[in-house]
């Protein structure tokens, strides 16, 4: 059998290729990559096959040919975001002329070809390498610090609201291979998931290096969704745990809503966090995507869950009730990381009721949301304020609730004193000030400009959750959160 074994070793390479599968019973060609290991090879050897593949279902052709393992660059082209996002445009799926997206893609097909090209390099295939080596690896680098950038740079998209950086990201991800060590996550949860493990490794010298090596032992590709930093905490750490990261072999793709130059732009100490942003250009290509449509304003709005006024909590209630059925709200509790609880006032058959106040008023942060949204998947909140400088805190903490249900693609169903754009009037960015200073005449009243926020980081989300208000209260986004809970609700029967 060692003889076997060392001759397979030899023609090793020609097992990897591309296969042509058949699925759904249709003759559709789909380029798919597969690799196999010397177990799945002893397998083979004894008529049972093993592979790593992309599709569930699948046929492979009996015939493996040595001339599969010689893949041209001209061959790699034909998988990829680029052909994804072709087919969705042919098939009605996606709207068709955005030059700016076009041009996302063209770099994010970039980096799958030269990812691909360079899979063994960048260690991506979690199956390649033998958990004996990984512990060989382990135990050496506690006595000899090795450093291992990776052969490929990342990707960080930045652009203005609604232009599909998030679809574009998920696009590009979903069509990686399967056996790859890859994580897609929203940055407020990546991060949560950091201060967990810190809290961990409590104690250790150096416990971002633990934390780094965990996760980059789980994925060494990492696509982070909506990078923002506005806590100081976060800004303190962020360079030490991507230095870590990086010099383990991370890729890091991102999207965000600033340039790199911008992250953070006015917070405390930014200082220390200044070298993160050279880290950063360091190890990824940074492309803005241009455009200037905003695809969620796009959706045909409804007011079926948003309505405006002050005195509507009968009717918030009414909508609540609806929703339960037959089923009794109680007051009920959620746990959240590190052994905390969160009270809900009410609850019921997935749906939870808010004052307002509780929710957003309170010293609760994206752990809180994200426990809430694992355990509700509708959630009502009453009484939404217009925001300025009076409350700016819990105007950073709705933006935070809204990014987490949007990312969760929850429901939610709320009363406000005025429509998206109007909660956010008084919220402005340092520019947007110097403009309005110019602007304001000597007739204007105190009550005009007393309650103004000047706050750069708030000034640029508040436009994010505008479109992303709108787009939840969308026909298109309901119909999305009733089919989830259909298929949610099939898988448990």
């Amino acid at each position: 059998m060692r003889t076997v074994i060392r001759a397979i070793r030899k023609f090793r390479p020609a097992f990897r290729c591309r296969g042509n599968f058949i699925y759904d019973e249709t003759a559709r060609k789909q380029d798919v990559w597969f690799n196999m290991n010397i177990r799945s090879l002893y397998s083979l050897s004894r008529n049972v096959g093993a592979c790593q593949c992309r599709h569930p279902s699948y046929v492979i052709s009996r015939a493996v040919s040595a001339d599969a393992a010689k893949v041209t660059n001209g061959e790699l082209n034909r998988d990829g975001p680029l052909v994804e996002y072709e087919r969705r445009i042919a098939a009605g799926e996606l709207l068709d002329g955005d030059a700016c997206q076009q041009g996302t893609l063209g770099e994010l097909q970039r980096l799958y070809d030269e990812l691909v090209a360079n899979a063994e390099a960048c260690r991506l295939d979690r199956y390649a390498t033998s958990e004996k080596a990984g512990r060989s690896r382990w135990l050496w680098s506690r006595f000899i610090p090795q450093t291992s950038y990776a052969a490929v740079k990342g990707l960080y998209l930045y652009g203005g609201v609604g232009t599909g950086k998030t679809m574009l990201m998920d696009l590009f991800f979903d069509q990686l291979p399967c056996n790859w060590r890859k994580k897609r996550i929203h940055f407020h949860d990546f991060m949560l998931n950091v201060h967990s493990r810190l809290q961990k490794h409590k104690g250790v010298a150096d416990p971002l290096e633990v934390v780094a090596g965990e996760l980059s032992d789980d994925s060494i590709l990492l696509c982070l969704d909506e990078f923002m930093v506005t806590d100081v905490a976060d800004a303190l750490i962020l360079n030490r745990l991507f230095r870590h990261l990086f010099s383990n072999g991370a890729i890091l793709v991102a999207t965000s809503n600033r340039a790199p130059d911008n992250l953070y732009e006015g917070g405390l100490q930014r200082d220390l966090f200044l070298p993160f942003i050279a880290t950063l250009k360091e190890r990824c290509v940074v492309h803005q995507i241009g455009s200037s449509l905003d695809y969620r304003k796009m959706t045909s709005a409804e007011q079926g869950f948003y309505f405006i006024g002050r005195h509507l909590s009968g009717l918030l209630n009414q909508k609540f009730q609806q929703l339960i059925g037959e089923h009794v709200a109680t007051p009920q509790e959620v746990e959240v990381i590190m052994g905390r609880k969160l009270q809900v006032p009410l609850g019921a058959n997935g749906c939870a009721y808010f004052p307002f106040e509780e929710l957003c008023d309170r010293p609760l942060g994206a752990a809180d949301y994200f426990g809430l949204c694992k355990k509700f998947h509708t959630l009502a909140l009453e009484g939404v304020p217009i925001f300025g400088l009076s409350n700016k805190t819990a105007a950073y903490r709705f933006v935070t609730l809204v990014d987490v249900m949007y990312e969760n693609r929850a429901r939610l169903l709320c009363t406000a004193e005025g429509t998206p754009v109007e909660l956010f009037d008084r919220i402005v960015t340092i520019a947007d000030a110097k403009q309005m200073a110019r602007r304001t005449s000597s007739r204007s009243t105190k009550s005009d400009v007393s309650d103004i926020c000047v706050d750069n980081e708030l000034g640029f989300a508040k436009d994010r959750t505008v479109s992303r208000l709108t787009e939840m209260n969308s026909r298109e986004y309901l119909e999305q959160h009733a089919e989830m809970l259909a298929d949610k609700q099939a898988a448990v029967v």
